[in-house]
């Protein structure tokens, strides 16, 4: 079958599902849920199988270093998935809530109740994991989703896919609630961009160019996952054992997600005393350090950072370093060279840490914990879809209630328009 019938028949299956889905009780989407840990358990050997294959074909592609490492599902990151759909299953039900409700003077009840948002198609690249967030958030919250993965990891997430899909079968949901654009063509997602009657929203996961290019060519409203330049500012006071051991844990604990520490920002006063330990214990992770004169001139094996230094997300073991004057021009440099993902400081005043978390205007704002806490597991969120960079309509951890909408009720006695 020609590529656009066939995800243009996907939009249609999908519209369908979904309203499907909105009608039925949240105890079906919760029995479909719990049950994909095990149908994933049961795919487990299928799906390391094709993660190895699209390894190797990677690696003959020339993709190396932590992009490489994005995209392989060792048996901490499938305990990982399992435990995120566990955890997705669990939390409340983010459907059907009165969100506000009051009784007008003549009697007519008034409620705003949450919706799902209907048909959610989601474009990513690398991490096959985001097909089990992915799939596990959508139907959380009621929606019939379409995964477009990226073509390195195709036969990981088609496996992936499959079994998430049979497990909503298999318990009363839809055969469309969850669909899988089986392809590496472009053309399909060039497809699912113009798909406006049957898709209301789109996510796009992944580079700049990826997202651009979703956000650009599209007339479906996009919540957007732009890139995280994370920044961690120590202040004057931090203490140095804790200033040390956050910037390791930001940066270090895995250099090539998105809330992994990309800036690090010392005060002025705090610099000539935490600048030691910090190089020495960024060198003795293999951490390229990369900083301002006034860094250089106390560090000299420190390399100059350049001008797009400050900007760049690099996703690999490089930390740009930084000198500034107090908490107001650590905000300043924050907000100007910052993408409003993920931001923090260190310090044990609470002046300095009310100032900073007022005046940082990112998705999330840490005081004295690890930028890699930003997310929808430690913030209790369970799986996520992405951390949205925009304002509207959610902004940080995407989670399932972040993926409902609402409508109005009214409920009356005959009541009239006089």
């Amino acid at each position: 079958m020609n590529q656009s019938v066939t995800v243009l028949e996907m939009g249609k299956r999908a519209r369908a599902a979904a309203r499907e889905l909105a009608a039925l009780p949240g105890e079906v989407r919760q029995r479909a849920l719990a049950a994909m840990p095990a149908k994933l358990e049961a795919a487990r050997a299928a799906v390391m199988a094709a993660n190895r294959r699209d390894i190797e074909a990677a690696r003959v592609a020339g993709l190396e270093g932590p992009m490489l490492t994005r995209l392989e599902i060792s048996d901490k990151v499938f305990r990982y998935m399992l435990a995120r759909l566990a955890e997705a299953a669990a939390l409340p039900d983010p459907v059907g809530r009165i969100l506000e409700g009051h009784t007008r003077p003549n009697g007519l009840r008034v409620e705003r109740v949450s919706v799902p948002i209907g048909v959610i198609g989601i474009i990513y690249e690398s991490r096959p994991n985001v097909t089990t967030d992915a799939a596990a958030v959508c139907l959380k919250s009621g929606n019939a989703v379409i995964l477009r993965g990226g073509s390195e990891a195709l036969a990981t997430n088609r496996e992936l896919a499959a079994a998430m899909a049979a497990a909503a079968r298999e318990n009363g949901l839809p055969e469309a609630a969850i669909q899988f654009i089986d392809t590496p063509d472009r053309a399909a997602v060039r497809e699912l961009l113009g798909l406006t009657p049957y898709v209301d929203l789109l996510i796009p996961r992944g580079g700049k160019s990826l997202i651009r290019e979703v956000a650009e060519n599209s007339r479906i409203p996009t919540l957007k996952h732009y890139e995280g330049v994370c920044h961690l500012y120590l202040a004057a006071d931090a203490p140095e054992e804790m200033a040390v051991a956050l910037a390791v844990n930001s940066k270090c604990e895995k250099v090539e997600v998105c809330n992994a520490l990309e800036k690090l920002l010392l005060d002025a006063e705090s610099a000539t005393r935490l600048l030691p330990a910090l190089v020495k214990a960024f060198v003795a992770q293999g951490v390229e350090l990369r900083g301002c004169p006034r860094v250089c001139a106390l560090a000299p094996s420190v390399k100059p950072a350049a001008a797009a230094d400050w900007t760049m997300e690099y996703l690999a073991p490089i930390l740009t370093v930084g000198i500034v004057d107090g908490v107001a021009a650590a905000v300043r440099h924050i907000n100007e060279h910052g993408s409003g993902h993920t931001d923090g400081i260190v310090t044990q005043r609470l002046d300095l840490a009310e100032a900073f978390v007022r005046g940082v205007d990112s998705a999330s704002v840490l005081v004295n914990a690890s930028t890699r806490l930003s997310g929808g597991g430690e913030y209790g969120l369970g799986a996520v879809v992405g951390i949205s960079t925009d304002r509207l309509h959610a902004r940080g951890p995407v989670g399932p209630e972040a993926l409902t909408t609402y409508k109005w009720v009214a409920r009356g006695a005959g009541h009239l328009r006089g």
